[in-house]
Order: C-alpha cells, then sequence, then structure tokens
C-alpha cells in the first residue's frame, strides 16, 4: 500500500502550488469578473454588487478592449513567426559550429531576454528616437535619403517598433530550446545524406526541420501564450500610445485593474483573454495530432 501512495507524496507539492495560485485565482477571478469589486469593495464587501453579466456586455461594446484585440492579433500574426524563424536559423547556424566563438553565441543571443525590461527601453527609446541628432536608427535611413520616422509616436510605425524590440528579446529562449534539440538529432543521419550527395540546405528541409517537429510545436505553443499576453513592451515604451494604437489585451487589464480601479470589469477581460489563449492551445494541439 505505501508504495502506490509514494507517487501521490511526490506530485502533491506541484498540485498543491497548481491550485494556489492557477486554479484558485482564476476561480477568483470568474467570481470577481460578475461584480462591480473595486478597492472599497475590498475594504468593505457590503460595497459589492452582483452585476451578472453586465461587465461582459460593456467590455465587448468598448472601443478601446476592441481595438487592443486588433493590436494583440497584429503582435500575434506578426511577432510569432518571426521569433520562431530567427530563433530556429540562429540555432541552425550556432551548431554548425563547434569552436568557442559559437558558444559565446549563444551567451550574446540569450542575453537580451534577461535582461531587465527597463534596461532595455531605456537603450532601444535612444535607438527609437524622432530626432536624426539623436535616433541611431533614423541616423542611418538619413544617410539614403529616408527622412526621421516617428518610431513610438506614429500610430502607423509603433506597432513595428514594439514588434521589433519584443522579437529581439524573445529570440534567446527559443534559440536555446531549438540548440538542445538540434543536439539529439544523430549525426549519422547527416553522413548519410552526404554520401547520397545533398547540400546543406536540402540536409536542413529533410531532416533538421523534421526531426524539430515537437520542438517547433512547443515553441509556437509557448510563443503564441507569450504574445496574447503581450504587456511589457507597451507598457514600458509608449503606455499604449499612441491614441491607444499599441495597447494589448493584457494592457487594458492591467489599465482598468490597477488604474482605474475597475475590478470586476478587469476580470471581465482576463477570462476573455484566459478562454483565448485556452482555444488556441487546444487548435494547436488538435493540428499537431492530425499532423502526426
Amino acid at each position: 500500500m505505501k508504495s502506490k501512495k509514494a507517487p501521490y507524496f511526490f506530485i502533491a507539492p506541484a498540485i498543491i502550488l497548481l491550485l494556489m495560485f492557477s486554479i484558485f485565482p482564476i476561480l477568483i477571478a470568474l467570481v470577481i469578473s460578475f461584480t462591480d469589486m473595486s478597492l472599497a469593495g475590498l475594504a468593505d464587501f457590503s460595497r459589492i454588487n452582483f452585476l451578472g453579466i453586465e461587465n461582459y456586455q460593456n467590455i465587448l461594446q468598448d472601443k478601446v478592449f476592441l481595438q487592443s484585440i486588433t493590436n494583440t492579433l497584429f503582435y500575434v500574426i506578426f511577432g510569432v513567426p518571426l521569433v520562431i524563424l530567427f530563433s530556429l536559423t540562429i540555432a541552425i547556424l550556432i551548431n554548425m559550429g563547434q569552436s568557442k566563438y559559437f558558444s559565446f553565441m549563444r551567451v550574446v543571443f540569450y542575453s537580451p531576454s534577461i535582461t531587465n525590461i527597463v534596461a532595455v527601453a531605456i537603450v532601444w527609446a535612444f535607438l527609437f528616437n524622432p530626432s536624426e541628432s539623436i535616433g541611431l536608427i533614423n541616423q542611418v535611413l538619413g544617410t539614403v535619403g529616408i527622412g526621421p520616422i516617428g518610431w513610438l509616436t506614429s500610430t502607423e510605425f509603433s506597432k513595428i517598433s514594439l514588434i521589433i524590440l519584443a522579437v529581439w528579446r524573445g529570440i534567446g529562449i527559443n534559440m536555446l530550446i531549438f540548440s538542445a534539440a538540434l543536439q539529439n538529432i544523430p549525426r549519422t543521419m547527416y553522413e548519410a545524406a552526404e554520401l547520397d550527395g545533398a547540400t546543406r540546405l536540402e540536409q536542413i528541409w529533410y531532416i533538421t526541420i523534421p526531426q524539430l517537429k515537437f520542438s517547433t510545436f512547443f515553441v509556437t505553443i509557448t510563443t503564441i501564450i507569450g504574445w496574447l499576453q503581450f504587456f511589457e513592451e507597451p507598457f514600458v515604451m509608449t503606455e499604449g500610445g499612441p491614441l491607444n494604437s499599441t495597447t494589448s489585451v493584457a494592457l487594458f487589464i492591467y489599465r482598468n485593474g490597477f488604474q482605474n480601479n475597475q475590478f470586476g470589469y478587469a476580470a471581465a477581460g482576463s477570462l476573455l483573454l484566459f478562454i483565448v489563449i485556452i482555444l488556441a492551445t487546444m487548435l494547436q494541439l488538435r493540428l499537431q495530432r492530425r499532423a502526426d
């Protein structure tokens, strides 16, 4: 009997943490989303009123929320493929070399992922500065006759600027995942392909990429979830502006919950975002199973 109970003792800490920091908060947020909870309600529960689905009705008619959905979809559609493409490409290129230089390059590409976002924002704010005398990017563009661009002040380019920054920060972790997976591909497969006359590109296309399908699947899911919760870059760099052109769903939830003191309204938005993340994950799982 003791041997049968032993596995439960091993998984108990993980289950307890999952319940405390994931399941219970989601259930509490679900309850709050049907109320008008605010700071006053936290101090005195009698001030909390039950609203039913009113928060959901209002948020689905909120123009700022609808715009944040459009912005988030823009981030996901363009950001996710770029992160995966660059991460995979860099991992393959680094894996081709065996010297200490290539090992050092892993550190170089990984370092942005662990760098403080505030420090990163200061550097990129100078790079994106609209002035040709200060902004490095506009200085470079000025040498080829392209006028100064308002990277963070223009509604047309602000989202692109944040995508550039987020892709630069997101490459490192995924690159390490792909690098670890590349180490598990048998060298004999490449040697057999070389004997058959396969070029390096053919080896990558017919051997490397198919062997990385499970790693690619994992990276795709985690990257999509991360970009659906896109928050740090717009919060630090643009604060959602100009004219809410960079406001993401996560930033919208933060504004209403912690700045506007509308916990119930923000909880409704967070539940909608949670549902979208679950649906996106289930879709990925179904596509993967169908491909297998």
